[in-house]
């Protein structure tokens, strides 16, 4: 079983940053939440199949893929729907991020969860490494990242597990409130430590 650290962070805290730092600088496997979300409903998946057994086939695109804005807008105006949806995707998410996973050749695999708080998935780890950066960071990175304005970008922030939330399940914490040089340090000396953890746990099992 590989030694699971899962990643995790608000909005615009730079979590695709740093595992891409992982994983260019030590080859660490990475699994996606946000992609494995995206993989569960493509065409002839039983995540699509169910939706489309919901809500009809116009719930799709003329190619065959999910209408993301039809099915958002249906989501957005019933919480039935929404909590329907929640029920019938997350397992399937939560299944393949425990497939994929259990694929990993790294010394370690980091399992990137942006909603880890909000869906008590920190169970599936083994260590979590929180991404903290200040609100008004976040929200300065939103606009501009995004393009939207200051009252949206507060929405989102606000819709999301506040930082307290988040640094209450941290075993680790990286900062980044500045520029992406002061990144590589932290991640180095994690690495480090990750590599340490997974050794300790394989030695307590011999």
């Amino acid at each position: 079983m590989p030694f699971v650290v899962g990643l995790t962070g608000g909005i615009a805290s730079g979590k695709t940053t740093v595992a891409d730092l992982f994983h260019q600088n030590f080859a660490i496997d990475i699994v996606d939440a946000d992609i494995i979300a995206r993989q569960v409903v493509e065409p002839n998946t039983e995540g699509l199949d169910a939706i489309v057994g919901k809500f009809g086939a116009d719930i799709l695109q003329d190619d065959g893929c999910l209408n993301r804005r039809k099915l958002r807008e249906k989501v957005f105006s019933s919480p039935q729907d929404k909590q329907w949806l929640n029920d019938t995707l997350h397992p399937l998410i939560r299944s393949e991020m425990a497939h994929q996973v259990e694929l990993a050749q790294s010394d370690y695999v980091l399992l990137v969860i942006p909603l880890m708080v909000e869906g008590g998935l920190q169970s599936m780890t083994d260590c979590v490494l929180v991404i903290d950066v200040d609100e008004e960071t976040q929200i300065t990175r939103t606009m501009q990242r995004d393009n939207v304005s200051r009252e949206q970008a507060l929405n989102i922030v606000n819709s999301q597990a506040n930082r307290q939330e988040r640094l209450a399940i941290a075993d680790e914490i990286i900062k980044n409130n500045g520029h992406t040089d002061s990144l590589l340090p932290q991640i180095e000396a994690l690495h480090a430590r990750f590599v340490a953890l997974r050794k300790n746990r394989q030695q307590g099992t011999l």
